[in-house]
């Protein structure tokens, strides 16, 4: 049996400084799960946004599937997340403080084949943490290099 790819938000680990990760379900119809399958996702600027005491991925692109048809689905529609009352409770007050946010990292199929999605509560990085996350990265290298060679 093929596995299915994970797909990773590299763009999240460079804008945001992860303080809490947890993993939750999504609600799919079979048209995405097919094509998250194939790897057609784009995590670019997606979130999560609280609407009536749920949690909601939003600005997730799942392309269409090919073999799709007229039963396609819309490629940016909200996406409901599955969570534990409490865990939506906590997360909807930490989402409402100023400065935090809550971004998908990941998707990925557990070993049971159920699609779930890796969250990181975030804080924005500024302009010069990113410059000096840069730098420590370019240290480690040179570091690592004089070591070899």
């Amino acid at each position: 049996m093929r596995t299915a790819p994970t797909i990773r938000n590299k763009k999240a680990y460079h804008n945001f400084e992860i303080t809490d990760k947890l993993e939750a379900g999504l609600v799919l119809l079979g048209t995405e799960v097919k094509s998250i399958r194939e790897g057609n996702v784009s995590m670019g600027d997606s979130f999560v946004r609280a609407f009536g005491g749920e949690l909601f991925l939003v600005n997730l692109h799942i392309a269409a599937y090919k073999q799709g048809g007229f039963a396609n689905h819309d490629p940016m529609r909200r996406r409901k997340l599955l969570l534990h009352r409490r865990e939506v409770k906590r997360l909807s007050g930490k989402i409402l403080e100023r400065g935090f946010t809550l971004v998908p990292l990941r998707i990925y199929f557990n070993a049971r084949g159920l699609a779930k999605v890796e969250l990181g509560l975030c804080r924005g990085k500024r302009k010069y943490d990113k410059r000096q996350a840069i730098m420590k990265r370019d240290q480690a290298r040179e570091a690592s290099r004089e070591l070899r060679g």
